[in-house]
């Protein structure tokens, strides 16, 4: 799955850009050519939506990737879209707990909780994706608000990456080749257990009262890319807006 959002919907961590990729002879690319890239790496049943100058997402149909042992999921309700990879073991329960249909799936499934956070449910964010039992890694892309919403479980079952485009688009797949190719050398995993709105920033989802660390990332020739981050278990968030409360649920800034 290919996800790539313009830099005013998106607003990724500092540490994610490295200097060194306009130093090399690798230089990042605009979105248009790494969408082009993706769809060449998917060459067979690959989709993608351009949503203006905002938003690009895109997928392999589920069928046609033999090489996948993860389900790939995409749907889209009212103006929200989801790309999902992985299962979730409680699904029928879930489907229970929002009352959606047992023939819902995990990306509709994932929308559902998005709206319900978005509309300030009764559970702050962390909890729900923390009730997110399985393998997974979605991308959300609210284009009514144009607001972003990503998470990985921590299980690491399946493998996420994030970088830099060349105009400050955020991009995020599954396929690291095309993040290599399409941000040099601003990218990083994903980091597990994490999940990202484009206004409240990164979070740990498994430690919500603990601030999130950047670890310096070196390459194999010794250069320096994007920042991975970790979980700092000595140093505590002050305040988590819990929804319902006059701050936005979205705005869970780390203090």
């Amino acid at each position: 799955m290919l996800a790539i959002f313009h830099k005013a919907f998106a607003h990724p961590p500092e540490e994610l850009h490295s200097p060194a990729s306009y130093n090399g002879s690798k230089k990042p690319k605009i979105p248009e050519q790494t969408l082009k890239d993706f769809l060449s790496h998917h060459p067979h049943y690959t989709s993608s939506m351009t949503f203006s100058h905002s938003a690009v997402m895109a997928y392999v149909h589920p069928h046609h990737n033999p090489f996948s042992i993860h389900q790939r999921l995409f749907c889209g309700v009212d103006d929200i879209y989801c790309l999902f990879l992985g299962s979730l073991n409680n699904l029928s329960l879930l489907n229970k707990q929002y009352g959606l249909t047992k023939g819902t799936d995990e990306a509709m499934l994932v929308i559902e909780a998005y709206k319900t956070l978005r509309d300030r449910g009764p559970y702050p964010a962390d909890q729900v994706v923390k009730d997110f039992d399985g393998t997974f890694a979605f991308v959300v892309y609210d284009s009514k608000v144009g607001s972003v919403f990503a998470a990985l479980g921590s299980d690491g079952g399946v493998k996420l990456y994030w970088g830099i485009a060349a105009d400050g688009s955020v991009v995020i797949s599954d396929d690291l080749e095309v993040i290599k190719e399409g941000c040099a050398k601003s990218f990083a995993p994903f980091p597990k257990g994490c999940m990202f709105h484009s206004e409240g920033g990164l979070m740990s989802f498994e430690h919500p009262m603990n601030k999130l660390k950047a670890m310096p990332r070196v390459d194999s020739e010794g250069i320096m890319c994007g920042a991975y981050f970790k979980v700092d278990k000595f140093a505590r968030v002050n305040t988590i807006p819990r929804v319902g409360s006059q701050s936005n649920w979205m705005e869970w800034e780390q203090h």
